[in-house]
């Protein structure tokens, strides 16, 4: 059975991986699908290209996953692919509540079925854009999300990370 696991993933984080790898020993095949829509341009730290380079790495492992892009309605996607699954990762009741409503859409408009995966209680705080938040400030999020984001976010934010490391580091007398 072959899974997409759509988002926007700016950037990916260690919730997302946690579900993403443990979506990837049940399905025989999961597509992380960056979702992306022309009206929200510009409001994206990372662009569409930059988004699909950190996932590519962050995934690279994972024999059985891929990383794909789309522009449209994600039912519309899934009937192109002939998928059969889409995946989504949960947090907390809220996520689900939201995610309850877009699975009934998508099932009425496309007829395709959703599974959801909690992610480990560890991660049911962290989101992306709490990892921007706290990356914008120099913070230190490695363990939030995997090396690839981490990566990228030290490189967006180089500024900040550069201004707080020389604060922290001591002057010789």
């Amino acid at each position: 059975m072959k899974a997409v696991f759509p988002g926007s993933f700016d950037p990916i984080t260690s919730g997302h991986m946690d579900v993403l790898t443990r979506a990837s020993r049940i399905f025989d095949s999961v597509t992380v699908t960056v979702m992306h829509n022309a009206r929200k341009q510009g409001r994206h730290l990372f662009t569409l290209d930059e988004r699909l380079d950190i996932l590519r790495t962050a995934t690279g492992h994972l024999e059985n996953v891929g990383v794909d892009s789309f522009g449209g309605l994600l039912v519309d996607y899934m009937a192109q692919e002939q998928k059969g699954i889409i995946l989504r990762g949960l947090r907390a009741v809220s996520d689900y509540e939201y995610e309850l409503q877009i699975a009934h859409l998508n099932r009425q408009l496309g007829e395709v079925e959703t599974v959801f995966i909690m992610a480990a209680t560890r991660w049911s705080f962290v989101s992306s854009s709490m990892v921007r938040e706290i990356a914008s400030y120099g913070g230190d999020i490695r363990e939030m999300v995997p090396r690839a984001s981490a990566d990228a976010l030290r490189v967006k934010y180089a500024d900040v990370y550069e201004e707080r490391e020389r604060a922290s580091t001591p002057t010789p007398d």
